[in-house]
């Protein structure tokens, strides 16, 4: 079941790279993506056809990898498949901030700028939420929490397109889990994207059922199924 009351969720990548992250969009024609070290996130029109697929290969460069995100168009047949994941995109509430009772308050949650990457790109790297780069923090804020000075969970803001912005990198450290951590940051992200007049939004791995249900449990609802894919240009 597709909930269509979002267009702009039907094409995350392309609306987000032709409107809030245009200063960080590289373009050649119809096709658009983000610089290597902020996202490898490419978008072509809903009706691509060869001139676009060549625009985007002529972009990225040959043998280079392109994450179309939940693009459906397909590629020509010389595109390597890179990989492909079941996912799903959930849209969270509306209105006023939603605080599920486990979160508590926002106390302890930082923001994470330019002098945290390391830290963050180490707890990515122990914690493998998705695609984090040295500069995917220039997307959105991103918040974090430490325990004794050691940075333990985070989460961020990815893509916005018009209206929406996705919350995406949420991750603990092993050993600071069953602590409430997530639920902790996704509600001070969704405030704080709410108290400017959007709405959070996220997406997820359909074989991270755990991730599923907190987020369930936060207010977060199945918008639609969706297939995330990769593939090289020739």
């Amino acid at each position: 079941m597709v909930n269509r009351d979002a267009p702009a969720l039907d094409d995350p990548v392309g609306r987000s790279l032709g409107g809030h992250h245009a200063r960080l969009a590289r373009r050649l024609g119809r096709a658009a993506t983000y610089p290597p070290d902020v996202a490898t996130f490419s978008a072509v029109p809903a009706d691509p056809g060869p001139a676009e697929w060549a625009d985007l290969a002529g972009l990225l460069g040959p043998g280079v990898f392109a994450d179309m995100f939940s693009c459906p168009a397909t590629p020509p047949p010389d595109w390597e498949p890179v990989f492909s994941l079941q996912g799903r995109q959930m849209i969270g509430p509306g209105g006023a901030r939603h605080v599920h009772p486990e979160t508590g308050t926002d106390e302890g949650v930082v923001d994470l700028g330019a002098d945290s990457v390391a830290e963050m790109l180490d707890l990515v790297a122990r914690t493998e939420p998705g695609p984090f780069r040295p500069r995917t923090h220039e997307l959105g804020a991103y918040l974090g929490i430490r325990d004794n000075g050691t940075l333990v969970a985070m989460a961020g803001e990815r893509l916005r397109p018009p209206g929406w912005t996705e919350i995406s990198a949420v991750c603990t450290a092993p050993e600071a889990r069953g602590r409430g951590h997530a639920a902790r940051l996704i509600n001070a992200l969704a405030a704080r994207i709410v108290a400017r007049g959007e709405r959070p939004f996220l997406h997820v791995a359909e074989a991270n059922t755990g991730a599923i249900a907190l987020y369930e449990r936060l207010g977060f609802t199945t918008r639609k199924q969706v297939t995330f894919r990769g593939f090289r240009t020739p």
